[in-house]
Protein backbone atom coordinates (compact mmCIF):
# COMPACT_ATOMS: atom_id res chain seq x y z
CA UNK A 1 0.00 0.00 0.00
CA UNK A 2 1.09 3.59 -0.84
CA UNK A 3 -0.01 6.95 1.01
CA UNK A 4 0.62 10.55 -0.67
CA UNK A 5 -1.19 13.44 0.32
CA UNK A 6 -0.60 16.13 2.82
CA UNK A 7 -2.21 17.54 6.50
CA UNK A 8 -1.68 20.02 8.86
CA UNK A 9 1.52 19.09 10.24
CA UNK A 10 2.56 19.88 6.93
CA UNK A 11 0.29 22.08 5.35
CA UNK A 12 -0.76 25.75 5.98
CA UNK A 13 -4.83 26.11 5.31
CA UNK A 14 -4.06 28.12 2.53
CA UNK A 15 -2.60 25.20 0.87
CA UNK A 16 -4.84 22.80 2.10
CA UNK A 17 -7.75 24.32 0.49
CA UNK A 18 -6.05 24.49 -2.81
CA UNK A 19 -6.10 20.56 -3.24
CA UNK A 20 -9.19 20.10 -0.98
CA UNK A 21 -11.32 17.68 -2.97
CA UNK A 22 -15.53 17.88 -1.94
CA UNK A 23 -17.76 15.37 -1.63
CA UNK A 24 -19.46 15.59 -4.79
CA UNK A 25 -15.75 15.44 -6.73
CA UNK A 26 -14.82 12.21 -5.02
CA UNK A 27 -16.06 10.09 -7.97
CA UNK A 28 -14.36 11.89 -10.60
CA UNK A 29 -10.65 11.93 -8.30
CA UNK A 30 -11.82 8.33 -8.31
CA UNK A 31 -11.86 7.65 -11.59
CA UNK A 32 -8.66 9.99 -12.75
CA UNK A 33 -6.64 7.93 -9.92
CA UNK A 34 -7.88 4.53 -11.47
CA UNK A 35 -6.88 5.76 -15.32
CA UNK A 36 -3.12 5.98 -13.86
CA UNK A 37 -1.51 3.28 -15.33
CA UNK A 38 0.56 2.60 -11.89
CA UNK A 39 -2.53 1.96 -10.00
CA UNK A 40 -4.87 -0.81 -9.46
CA UNK A 41 -6.67 0.16 -6.15
CA UNK A 42 -7.64 3.89 -4.64
CA UNK A 43 -9.29 5.29 -1.63
CA UNK A 44 -9.46 9.13 -1.30
CA UNK A 45 -9.72 10.60 1.99
CA UNK A 46 -10.19 14.62 2.45
CA UNK A 47 -11.24 16.69 5.43
CA UNK A 48 -10.53 20.17 6.93
CA UNK A 49 -7.20 18.97 8.25
CA UNK A 50 -6.19 16.44 5.40
CA UNK A 51 -6.16 15.33 1.36
CA UNK A 52 -4.75 12.02 1.21
CA UNK A 53 -4.36 9.50 -1.17
CA UNK A 54 -4.03 5.33 -0.51
CA UNK A 55 -3.48 3.48 -3.27
CA UNK A 56 -2.48 -0.14 -4.28
CA UNK A 57 0.52 0.42 -6.79
CA UNK A 58 0.80 -2.15 -9.89
CA UNK A 59 3.35 -4.50 -9.56
CA UNK A 60 4.91 -3.92 -12.91
CA UNK A 61 5.53 -0.09 -11.98
CA UNK A 62 6.11 0.08 -8.13
CA UNK A 63 5.05 2.62 -5.60
CA UNK A 64 7.97 4.79 -6.48
CA UNK A 65 6.51 5.76 -9.54
CA UNK A 66 3.06 5.23 -8.31
CA UNK A 67 3.60 8.52 -5.75
CA UNK A 68 5.27 10.45 -8.79
CA UNK A 69 1.94 9.85 -10.87
CA UNK A 70 -0.22 10.56 -7.62
CA UNK A 71 1.75 13.60 -7.02
CA UNK A 72 1.63 15.00 -10.70
CA UNK A 73 -2.15 14.76 -10.09
CA UNK A 74 -2.62 16.98 -6.85
CA UNK A 75 -0.27 19.59 -8.68
CA UNK A 76 -2.52 19.93 -11.21
CA UNK A 77 -5.62 20.00 -8.93
CA UNK A 78 -3.47 22.95 -6.67
CA UNK A 79 -0.55 24.18 -8.27
CA UNK A 80 3.14 23.20 -8.26
CA UNK A 81 3.23 24.86 -4.90
CA UNK A 82 2.04 22.31 -3.24
CA UNK A 83 4.54 20.22 -4.08
CA UNK A 84 7.01 21.05 -1.18
CA UNK A 85 3.86 19.95 1.38
CA UNK A 86 3.20 16.68 0.21
CA UNK A 87 4.80 13.20 1.69
CA UNK A 88 4.32 9.79 1.32
CA UNK A 89 4.84 6.09 2.79
CA UNK A 90 4.89 2.92 1.05
CA UNK A 91 4.66 -0.46 2.55
CA UNK A 92 4.24 -0.95 6.48
CA UNK A 93 5.09 2.38 6.85
CA UNK A 94 2.02 3.82 4.49
CA UNK A 95 -0.02 0.56 7.00
CA UNK A 96 1.29 2.34 10.35
CA UNK A 97 -0.20 6.15 9.15
CA UNK A 98 -3.54 4.60 7.81
CA UNK A 99 -3.76 3.34 11.75
CA UNK A 100 -2.88 6.47 13.43
CA UNK A 101 -4.58 8.44 11.23
CA UNK A 102 -8.02 5.92 11.96
CA UNK A 103 -7.27 5.85 15.73
CA UNK A 104 -7.10 10.21 15.71
CA UNK A 105 -3.66 10.23 16.85
CA UNK A 106 -2.86 11.94 13.76
CA UNK A 107 -5.85 14.80 14.21
CA UNK A 108 -5.87 18.36 14.99
CA UNK A 109 -7.40 17.24 17.97
CA UNK A 110 -5.63 13.89 19.56
CA UNK A 111 -8.42 11.72 20.34
CA UNK A 112 -11.53 13.50 18.34
CA UNK A 113 -13.93 10.52 16.91
CA UNK A 114 -14.81 12.59 13.75
CA UNK A 115 -11.81 11.19 11.54
CA UNK A 116 -13.02 7.28 12.26
CA UNK A 117 -16.74 8.37 10.32
CA UNK A 118 -15.11 10.53 7.74
CA UNK A 119 -12.68 7.17 6.89
CA UNK A 120 -15.29 5.09 6.57
CA UNK A 121 -16.90 7.66 4.37
CA UNK A 122 -13.94 7.73 2.09
CA UNK A 123 -13.94 3.72 2.21
CA UNK A 124 -17.74 3.56 1.30
CA UNK A 125 -17.16 6.28 -1.65
CA UNK A 126 -14.58 4.00 -3.03
CA UNK A 127 -16.53 0.79 -2.78
CA UNK A 128 -19.10 1.96 -4.57
CA UNK A 129 -16.79 3.27 -7.50
CA UNK A 130 -15.49 -0.14 -7.07
CA UNK A 131 -11.91 1.09 -6.44
CA UNK A 132 -11.29 -0.86 -3.25
CA UNK A 133 -9.49 -4.44 -3.94
CA UNK A 134 -8.14 -7.05 -2.10
CA UNK A 135 -5.32 -5.08 -0.90
CA UNK A 136 -6.76 -2.00 0.14
CA UNK A 137 -10.05 -4.28 1.86
CA UNK A 138 -7.35 -5.58 4.18
CA UNK A 139 -5.49 -2.27 4.85
CA UNK A 140 -8.74 -0.39 5.71
CA UNK A 141 -10.94 -3.36 7.29
CA UNK A 142 -7.96 -3.66 9.55
CA UNK A 143 -7.57 0.35 10.72
CA UNK A 144 -10.95 0.57 11.12
CA UNK A 145 -10.30 -2.75 13.47
CA UNK A 146 -7.61 -0.95 15.08
CA UNK A 147 -9.07 2.84 15.61
CA UNK A 148 -11.71 0.47 17.51
CA UNK A 149 -9.28 -1.31 20.01
CA UNK A 150 -7.78 2.39 20.67
CA UNK A 151 -11.08 3.84 21.49
CA UNK A 152 -11.90 0.86 24.15
CA UNK A 153 -8.49 0.09 25.29
CA UNK A 154 -7.09 3.52 26.08
CA UNK A 155 -9.04 6.66 27.30
CA UNK A 156 -7.64 8.87 24.60
CA UNK A 157 -11.30 10.35 23.91
CA UNK A 158 -12.12 11.07 27.70
CA UNK A 159 -12.36 14.79 27.96
CA UNK A 160 -13.50 14.89 24.28
CA UNK A 161 -12.75 18.32 22.43
CA UNK A 162 -13.73 18.49 19.47
CA UNK A 163 -13.18 21.25 16.61
CA UNK A 164 -16.61 22.32 17.52
CA UNK A 165 -16.06 22.16 21.13
CA UNK A 166 -13.08 24.25 21.07
CA UNK A 167 -14.79 26.58 18.35
CA UNK A 168 -17.23 27.59 21.34
CA UNK A 169 -15.21 27.60 23.96
CA UNK A 170 -13.48 30.29 22.37
CA UNK A 171 -16.47 32.25 21.77
CA UNK A 172 -17.68 31.73 25.34
CA UNK A 173 -13.84 33.56 26.18
CA UNK A 174 -14.93 36.67 23.89
CA UNK A 175 -18.64 36.79 25.50
CA UNK A 176 -18.23 35.00 28.79
CA UNK A 177 -22.01 33.99 28.82
CA UNK A 178 -23.57 32.60 25.48
CA UNK A 179 -26.90 33.06 26.65
CA UNK A 180 -29.33 35.21 24.49
CA UNK A 181 -26.60 35.99 22.22
CA UNK A 182 -27.53 35.09 18.64
CA UNK A 183 -24.96 32.27 16.42
CA UNK A 184 -25.51 32.07 13.07
CA UNK A 185 -24.49 28.69 11.16
CA UNK A 186 -23.84 29.77 7.83
CA UNK A 187 -23.57 25.89 6.41
CA UNK A 188 -25.85 22.87 7.68
CA UNK A 189 -23.29 19.74 7.59
CA UNK A 190 -21.99 17.86 10.03
CA UNK A 191 -19.40 19.76 11.69
CA UNK A 192 -22.16 22.61 11.81
CA UNK A 193 -24.64 20.32 13.72
CA UNK A 194 -21.97 19.58 16.33
CA UNK A 195 -21.45 23.26 16.60
CA UNK A 196 -25.03 24.19 16.77
CA UNK A 197 -26.02 21.60 19.12
CA UNK A 198 -23.29 22.71 21.41
CA UNK A 199 -24.26 26.55 21.17
CA UNK A 200 -27.77 25.36 21.63
CA UNK A 201 -26.93 23.69 24.64
CA UNK A 202 -25.11 26.84 26.29
CA UNK A 203 -28.44 28.87 25.52
CA UNK A 204 -27.49 30.65 22.06
CA UNK A 205 -30.25 31.38 19.97
CA UNK A 206 -29.55 29.75 16.85
CA UNK A 207 -30.14 30.63 12.83
CA UNK A 208 -29.01 28.55 10.40
CA UNK A 209 -28.34 29.46 7.01
CA UNK A 210 -28.05 27.07 4.13
CA UNK A 211 -28.28 26.71 0.76
CA UNK A 212 -30.79 24.22 0.89
CA UNK A 213 -33.86 25.45 2.28
CA UNK A 214 -34.92 21.82 3.50
CA UNK A 215 -31.60 20.94 5.37
CA UNK A 216 -31.48 24.13 7.06
CA UNK A 217 -35.24 23.89 8.13
CA UNK A 218 -33.92 20.16 9.32
CA UNK A 219 -31.00 21.39 11.79
CA UNK A 220 -33.06 23.99 13.02
CA UNK A 221 -35.63 22.00 14.07
CA UNK A 222 -33.23 19.63 15.71
CA UNK A 223 -31.27 22.75 17.75
CA UNK A 224 -34.47 24.67 18.29
CA UNK A 225 -33.46 27.24 16.12
CA UNK A 226 -34.62 28.61 12.93
CA UNK A 227 -34.12 28.40 9.30
CA UNK A 228 -33.26 31.20 6.92
CA UNK A 229 -33.19 31.65 3.02
CA UNK A 230 -29.63 32.27 1.70
CA UNK A 231 -30.70 35.34 0.43
CA UNK A 232 -31.29 36.67 3.79
CA UNK A 233 -27.18 35.75 5.10
CA UNK A 234 -26.20 39.95 4.91
CA UNK A 235 -28.99 40.39 7.10
CA UNK A 236 -28.27 37.79 9.18
CA UNK A 237 -24.48 39.18 9.94
CA UNK A 238 -26.23 41.92 10.89
CA UNK A 239 -28.02 40.69 13.93
CA UNK A 240 -25.71 37.85 14.56
CA UNK A 241 -22.91 37.80 17.66
CA UNK A 242 -21.37 34.16 16.24
CA UNK A 243 -20.94 33.28 12.57
CA UNK A 244 -19.81 29.58 12.11
CA UNK A 245 -18.91 28.98 8.80
CA UNK A 246 -18.79 25.27 7.53
CA UNK A 247 -20.13 25.11 3.64
CA UNK A 248 -18.39 23.38 0.59
CA UNK A 249 -17.83 26.53 -1.30
CA UNK A 250 -14.42 26.88 -3.52
CA UNK A 251 -15.14 30.31 -3.02
CA UNK A 252 -15.09 32.95 0.31
CA UNK A 253 -19.07 33.31 1.17
CA UNK A 254 -18.35 35.92 3.48
CA UNK A 255 -16.02 38.64 2.18
CA UNK A 256 -14.50 41.68 3.70
CA UNK A 257 -16.61 44.15 1.69
CA UNK A 258 -19.64 42.10 2.89
CA UNK A 259 -18.56 42.79 6.56
CA UNK A 260 -17.90 46.20 5.79
CA UNK A 261 -21.13 46.85 4.18
CA UNK A 262 -23.13 46.21 7.26
CA UNK A 263 -20.76 48.01 10.13
CA UNK A 264 -23.34 50.59 10.32
CA UNK A 265 -26.19 48.90 11.15
CA UNK A 266 -24.33 46.36 13.52
CA UNK A 267 -23.34 49.72 15.67
CA UNK A 268 -19.92 48.59 16.56
CA UNK A 269 -21.10 45.20 18.43
CA UNK A 270 -18.23 42.86 18.08
CA UNK A 271 -18.46 39.82 15.98
CA UNK A 272 -17.02 36.37 16.36
CA UNK A 273 -16.03 34.69 13.19
CA UNK A 274 -15.38 30.89 13.44
CA UNK A 275 -14.56 29.63 9.91
CA UNK A 276 -13.83 25.87 9.88
CA UNK A 277 -14.09 24.71 6.48
CA UNK A 278 -11.18 24.48 4.12
CA UNK A 279 -11.09 26.27 1.42
CA UNK A 280 -12.05 29.20 3.53
CA UNK A 281 -15.61 30.22 3.62
CA UNK A 282 -14.50 33.98 5.07
CA UNK A 283 -11.83 35.90 3.39
CA UNK A 284 -8.97 36.02 6.43
CA UNK A 285 -8.84 40.41 5.47
CA UNK A 286 -12.14 40.25 7.56
CA UNK A 287 -10.04 40.13 10.64
CA UNK A 288 -8.42 43.48 9.89
CA UNK A 289 -11.66 45.59 10.86
CA UNK A 290 -12.10 46.58 14.20
CA UNK A 291 -14.44 44.59 16.50
CA UNK A 292 -14.14 41.70 14.01
CA UNK A 293 -12.36 38.50 15.78
CA UNK A 294 -12.36 35.43 13.00
CA UNK A 295 -10.39 32.36 13.74
CA UNK A 296 -9.96 29.43 11.53
CA UNK A 297 -8.93 26.02 11.72
CA UNK A 298 -4.89 26.59 11.71
CA UNK A 299 -5.88 29.17 14.50
CA UNK A 300 -7.81 26.73 16.52
CA UNK A 301 -4.54 24.64 17.01
CA UNK A 302 -2.50 26.47 19.76
CA UNK A 303 -5.71 26.21 21.82
CA UNK A 304 -5.72 22.50 20.80
CA UNK A 305 -1.69 22.12 22.08
CA UNK A 306 -3.46 22.30 25.36
CA UNK A 307 -5.04 19.43 25.68
CA UNK A 308 -2.66 17.16 24.73
CA UNK A 309 -0.71 17.08 27.31
CA UNK A 310 -3.56 15.69 30.09
CA UNK A 311 -3.60 13.03 27.20
CA UNK A 312 0.19 11.94 26.48
CA UNK A 313 -0.15 8.87 28.65
CA UNK A 314 -2.87 7.53 26.46
CA UNK A 315 -1.65 8.66 23.16
CA UNK A 316 1.68 7.10 24.42
CA UNK A 317 -0.44 3.43 24.91
CA UNK A 318 -2.25 3.88 21.46
CA UNK A 319 0.51 4.71 19.88
CA UNK A 320 1.90 1.35 21.34
CA UNK A 321 -0.91 -0.69 20.25
CA UNK A 322 -0.71 0.94 16.63
CA UNK A 323 2.76 -0.42 16.69
CA UNK A 324 1.88 -3.69 17.78
CA UNK A 325 -0.52 -4.03 15.19
CA UNK A 326 0.72 -2.64 12.32
CA UNK A 327 3.34 -5.48 12.90
CA UNK A 328 0.92 -8.15 13.08
CA UNK A 329 -0.88 -7.14 9.85
CA UNK A 330 2.31 -7.28 8.12
CA UNK A 331 2.99 -10.75 9.40
CA UNK A 332 -0.63 -11.67 8.02
CA UNK A 333 -0.07 -10.01 4.90
CA UNK A 334 3.20 -12.10 4.33
CA UNK A 335 1.71 -15.37 5.44
CA UNK A 336 -1.20 -14.71 2.95
CA UNK A 337 0.58 -12.74 -0.08
CA UNK A 338 2.60 -15.93 -0.96
CA UNK A 339 0.00 -18.34 -0.08
CA UNK A 340 -1.67 -18.61 -4.04
CA UNK A 341 2.23 -18.45 -5.41
CA UNK A 342 3.00 -21.33 -2.90
CA UNK A 343 -0.17 -22.95 -3.95
CA UNK A 344 0.22 -22.55 -7.61
CA UNK A 345 4.16 -23.25 -7.75
CA UNK A 346 3.27 -26.52 -5.54
CA UNK A 347 0.23 -27.28 -8.04
CA UNK A 348 2.45 -26.85 -11.26
CA UNK A 349 5.48 -29.14 -9.56
CA UNK A 350 2.83 -31.38 -8.56
CA UNK A 351 0.82 -31.74 -11.71
CA UNK A 352 3.89 -31.88 -14.02
CA UNK A 353 5.85 -34.90 -11.82
CA UNK A 354 2.41 -36.78 -11.69
CA UNK A 355 1.82 -36.33 -15.20
CA UNK A 356 5.42 -37.48 -15.87
CA UNK A 357 4.68 -40.41 -13.85
CA UNK A 358 1.17 -41.62 -15.75
CA UNK A 359 2.81 -41.46 -18.72
CA UNK A 360 5.65 -44.38 -17.40
CA UNK A 361 2.43 -46.03 -16.20
CA UNK A 362 1.40 -46.56 -19.84
CA UNK A 363 4.64 -47.20 -21.06
CA UNK A 364 7.66 -48.65 -19.67
CA UNK A 365 6.75 -48.71 -16.01
CA UNK A 366 3.25 -50.52 -17.02
CA UNK A 367 4.03 -53.91 -15.60
CA UNK A 368 4.42 -52.56 -12.26
CA UNK A 369 1.81 -53.69 -9.63
CA UNK A 370 -1.00 -51.61 -8.08
CA UNK A 371 1.38 -51.41 -4.48
CA UNK A 372 4.47 -50.27 -6.59
CA UNK A 373 2.80 -47.56 -8.50
CA UNK A 374 1.45 -46.28 -5.40
CA UNK A 375 4.71 -46.42 -3.76
CA UNK A 376 6.07 -44.36 -6.75
CA UNK A 377 2.59 -41.86 -6.01
CA UNK A 378 3.94 -41.15 -2.41
CA UNK A 379 7.58 -41.11 -3.41
CA UNK A 380 6.64 -38.16 -5.63
CA UNK A 381 4.82 -36.11 -3.46
CA UNK A 382 7.07 -36.77 -0.75
CA UNK A 383 9.45 -35.42 -3.50
CA UNK A 384 7.27 -32.34 -4.00
CA UNK A 385 7.51 -31.43 -0.18
CA UNK A 386 11.29 -31.60 0.20
CA UNK A 387 11.44 -29.64 -3.34
CA UNK A 388 9.55 -26.99 -2.51
CA UNK A 389 9.87 -26.49 1.23
CA UNK A 390 13.15 -23.93 1.15
CA UNK A 391 11.57 -21.75 -1.69
CA UNK A 392 8.22 -22.15 0.11
CA UNK A 393 10.19 -20.59 3.23
CA UNK A 394 11.88 -18.27 1.20
CA UNK A 395 8.76 -16.72 -0.47
CA UNK A 396 7.25 -16.27 3.11
CA UNK A 397 10.24 -14.17 4.17
CA UNK A 398 10.77 -12.41 0.81
CA UNK A 399 6.64 -11.33 1.51
CA UNK A 400 8.22 -9.05 3.80
CA UNK A 401 10.52 -6.83 1.50
CA UNK A 402 9.12 -3.70 -0.50
CA UNK A 403 9.85 -5.18 -3.74
CA UNK A 404 7.37 -8.25 -3.06
CA UNK A 405 5.00 -7.84 -5.49
CA UNK A 406 7.41 -7.29 -8.17
CA UNK A 407 9.20 -10.08 -7.54
CA UNK A 408 6.20 -11.93 -7.32
CA UNK A 409 4.70 -11.30 -10.25
CA UNK A 410 8.22 -11.95 -11.54
CA UNK A 411 7.88 -15.27 -10.32
CA UNK A 412 4.68 -15.46 -11.73
CA UNK A 413 6.30 -15.04 -15.37
CA UNK A 414 9.33 -16.83 -14.60
CA UNK A 415 7.05 -20.32 -13.82
CA UNK A 416 3.78 -19.35 -15.87
CA UNK A 417 1.75 -19.52 -12.62
CA UNK A 418 -1.94 -19.47 -12.45
CA UNK A 419 -2.91 -17.86 -9.90
CA UNK A 420 -6.68 -19.46 -8.37
CA UNK A 421 -8.67 -16.57 -7.14
CA UNK A 422 -9.41 -19.14 -4.04
CA UNK A 423 -5.76 -19.97 -3.69
CA UNK A 424 -5.80 -17.75 -0.35
CA UNK A 425 -8.86 -20.16 1.18
CA UNK A 426 -10.67 -17.47 2.25
CA UNK A 427 -14.00 -18.34 2.78
CA UNK A 428 -15.74 -15.24 2.85
CA UNK A 429 -16.77 -12.97 -0.64
CA UNK A 430 -14.13 -9.90 -0.79
CA UNK A 431 -14.88 -7.21 0.92
CA UNK A 432 -17.41 -8.75 3.83
CA UNK A 433 -15.52 -8.13 6.79
CA UNK A 434 -15.12 -4.62 5.32
CA UNK A 435 -18.82 -4.14 4.85
CA UNK A 436 -19.23 -5.40 8.69
CA UNK A 437 -16.66 -2.48 10.10
CA UNK A 438 -17.86 -0.14 8.19
CA UNK A 439 -21.51 -0.82 9.57
CA UNK A 440 -20.04 -1.27 13.57
CA UNK A 441 -21.02 2.00 14.74
CA UNK A 442 -18.20 2.99 16.90
CA UNK A 443 -17.17 6.26 16.25
CA UNK A 444 -19.45 8.34 18.08
CA UNK A 445 -21.33 11.35 18.26
CA UNK A 446 -20.95 14.85 19.68
CA UNK A 447 -23.63 14.24 21.50
CA UNK A 448 -22.40 11.10 23.86
CA UNK A 449 -19.09 12.58 24.67
CA UNK A 450 -18.04 14.06 27.57
CA UNK A 451 -17.75 18.02 27.20
CA UNK A 452 -14.38 18.20 28.72
CA UNK A 453 -12.60 20.88 30.24
CA UNK A 454 -12.86 24.90 29.48
CA UNK A 455 -10.18 26.10 27.18
CA UNK A 456 -8.61 29.08 27.97
CA UNK A 457 -7.21 31.84 25.23
CA UNK A 458 -3.66 32.49 25.19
Amino acid sequence: MLVVGLSHRSAPIEVRERIAIQPATVGETLERLMSLPSITEAVVLSTCNRVEIYAAPHPEHGAKEAASQIVRMLSELGGREVVPHLGSANGSDAVRHLFRVASSLDSLVVGEPQILGQLKDAIRFASEAKTIGPHLNDAMRSALQVAKRVRTDTAIGEGQVSVPSVAVDLARQIFEELDGHTAVLVGAGEMAESAAKLLARAGAKIVVVNRSAERAEDLATAVGGRPAPWSDLDQMLVTADIVVASTASREPVITKKQIKGIRRERRGRSLFLIDIAVPRDIEPTVNDLDNVYLYDIDDLSHVVAQTLEGRKQEAERAEQLVAKETQAFEQRQSQLAMKPIIVALRQRTQATLTGELSRSFKGRLKHLTEDDRRALEKMVDAAVNKLLHAPSKQLKQLATSPRSAEMAHLLCQLFELELSAAADGSAEEPGTALQRALEDDDHGTDDDQPSGPRIAIR
